[in-house]
């Protein structure tokens, strides 16, 4: 079959121009499915390029029903193959059916509300997720910060390699300060451990391994959440200590809504929606709110005033405001 080498030759590819792991994962997810879409048993089957792929995007919106970004993720990942692994370019000529785009109001919590799946939680849970509604971070923004890349002096945080591989700045919630401080205290322990252990290297982005040698057992390059065991690196099987892995701290915040009683579906994301809405109701300027979320385009952040509409803030139901009717 095409599909083991040419895998392989995708991973090799996606490491040499430094894409993430997760990217690489799920690029080489969605090879793998067009291979086995089309049978495809040696290089020679991924031609024509164009009418192939144009037959496997159109079979994702119409048989699978997947979301526009779905179908956008794996036409990149065939973009990406074509021309940088099999080295033939497509043409901009794909006709294929579009997924049809869906309008979703983000879930979004009251500040009442936050205040109480907050105080659910507990622990490293709980600083984690203040720092998501405090700071408006995505989930794996959060995971990947580096204890460098919080200014305690300044109340920001530099958020490295966001979506789109872009730096940012947003705000830090100063309220914070002595319980992350107190956290990071307890986290130098565990690397100082590491280090006399033989170990304390963390992952660094890109070149700088081999640009900076000795800064993968520097204290600022640190995860500021660690996982609490160290684990092999699949790329290249050194022993490091990575960063606390997503899956937990969804499933804290779901028992934590659990338990503050609110019904709402929540995951990781509802805090980033519901710092940018109080910001906004607070009064806080769109094209502000655009930065500090990382947002291209502002169409992006007007979500949330669409959020504030459709809650009714500031129109009263006709029910209200009924004369009252004797007898």
């Amino acid at each position: 079959m095409a599909g083991s080498k040419l895998l392989q030759d995708m991973r090799d590819v996606l490491q040499r121009r430094h894409y993430s792991i997760r990217t690489e994962q799920a690029y080489c997810e969605w090879v793998r499915r067009f291979v086995k879409f089309h049978h495809m048993k040696n290089r020679e089957n991924f031609d024509p390029g164009e009418k192939k792929v144009e037959e496997f995007l159109t079979h994702l919106a119409v048989n699978l029903k997947v979301s526009p970004s779905t179908q956008n993720q794996a036409f990149s990942a065939l973009l990406f193959l074509y021309r940088h692994v099999l080295q033939k370019p497509l043409q901009p000529s794909i006709q294929a059916q579009r997924a049809p785009e869906r309008i979703r109001v983000p879930v979004v919590l009251t500040r009442e509300e936050t205040a109480r799946v907050l105080s659910a939680l507990s622990g490293v849970h709980q600083l984690f997720v203040k720092l998501l509604y405090g700071s408006g971070l995505r989930i794996l923004e959060c995971l990947r910060l580096r204890v460098h890349d919080i200014d305690f002096a300044m109340n920001s945080i530099t958020v490295r390699d966001g979506k789109g591989q872009k730096d940012r700045v947003t705000t830090y919630p100063k309220s914070l300060t002595p319980i992350l401080q107190e956290h990071l205290q307890r986290v130098r322990i565990i690397h100082e451990r590491d280090i006399a252990d033989g170990f304390g290297e963390v992952h660094l982005p890109h070149a700088l391994a081999r640009k900076y040698p000795a800064a993968a057992k520097k204290w600022g390059w640190q995860y500021v959440f660690p996982s609490k065991s160290r684990s092999r690196d699949p790329r290249t099987g050194v022993q490091r200590r990575h960063h606390l892995d997503p899956s937990p701290i969804n499933k804290a915040i779901q028992q934590a809504a659990k338990l503050a009683g609110v019904t709402k579906a929540l995951s990781a994301h509802t805090f980033r929606h519901s710092f940018a809405t109080h910001l906004l109701q607070r009064g806080t300027d769109i094209r502000t709110i655009q930065a500090l979320l990382g947002h291209k385009d502002v169409s992006t952040t007007m979500i949330y005033t669409h959020v504030l509409r459709q809650s009714g803030q500031g129109v009263v139901s006709p029910l209200d405001d009924l004369p009252a009717v004797d007898g």
